[in-house]
């Protein structure tokens, strides 16, 4: 099984179980490596409740070592961090690159504006009242400026916008293609990510159609549990190869100190 690069920690606030259970996990579900990259904190605290606070960034490092120590030699595990996009944050992305020697950063939106966590379910009745096509139009806006900052090694849950399922009427390739063209000229990964088949979309992230434009584009690919749970790691890897593959793609990437390898998904 590929990687499992975008897992969490308890010091989220919404994830649960201890370090040596996912290990666990991920050698049972067979995952080549298992990556932990919980939500980052924020340059201004309180910021909200589910994320780690900075005075837990040596609680997390030291859970990671944890997860080393009894992994062994059996099983490469990295280590990264979850960092939310918003506008001018990039010299606080900066400091946190220097906070520890990170195999890779994933940029993620789920904020739009500094009160809408969009993906949150306390918002869920906003979603009736806003525009969908604006709301959508300022997401792929915001991601694309995520994309060409060039701080980020994957970028993650490309259209979690769409998790509550509220979409915009017509062909969403209009939405797609300037953000694949700001990834691409980027060198990022994106991940395919499995928790949108347990979330009201019902549905990967990202749609079939992106990743196919993306994998004509030449962008890299990693396919990413989200999980919250042990439990949860490698999660319908198995259907997300199968995917991956409709989409054209024929390997997926390993990372190390931010470098890439190819692996296979033959």
């Amino acid at each position: 099984m590929p990687a499992d690069y975008h897992t969490h920690t308890p010091l989220c606030k919404h994830a649960e179980g201890e370090p040596e259970a996912y290990v666990d996990a991920a050698l049972a579900a067979g995952v080549s490596e298992y990556g932990i990259s919980d939500h980052a904190p924020m340059h201004t605290e309180p910021f909200d409740d589910w994320r780690m606070a900075r005075s837990e960034m040596k609680a997390y490092l030291a859970w990671i070592e944890r997860a080393r120590a009894h992994a062994g030699k059996a099983l490469n595990i990295r280590q990264g961090l979850e960092c939310d996009w918003l506008p001018g944050c990039e010299s606080w992305i900066q400091k946190i690159k220097q906070m520890a020697d990170w195999d890779y950063l994933i940029g993620s939106v789920h904020y739009l504006g500094r009160e809408f966590d969009f993906d949150n379910p306390k918002w869920l009745g906003k979603w009736a009242e806003i525009d969908v096509e604006e709301t959508w139009t300022q997401y792929w806006q915001t991601y694309t400026e995520m994309a060409e900052s060039g701080l980020f090694t994957i970028l993650g849950h490309p259209d979690l916008i769409k998790k509550f399922s509220y979409r915009p009427e017509g062909d969403l390739s209009r939405f797609y293609e300037p953000v694949i063209d700001a990834i691409a000229a980027s060198g990022c990964l994106i991940e395919l990510n499995t928790a949108g088949w347990h979330k009201p979309c019902k549905e990967q992230y990202p749609h079939v159609d992106f990743l196919e434009l993306a994998n004509q584009a030449g962008i890299g690919l990693v396919i990413s549990s989200d999980a919250h749970a042990p439990r949860e790691v490698g999660r319908d890897f198995s259907e997300a190869i199968e995917l991956a593959k409709k989409a054209g793609y024929e390997d997926t990437m390993l990372i190390k100190s931010g470098e890439f390898i190819r692996e296979s998904l033959s």
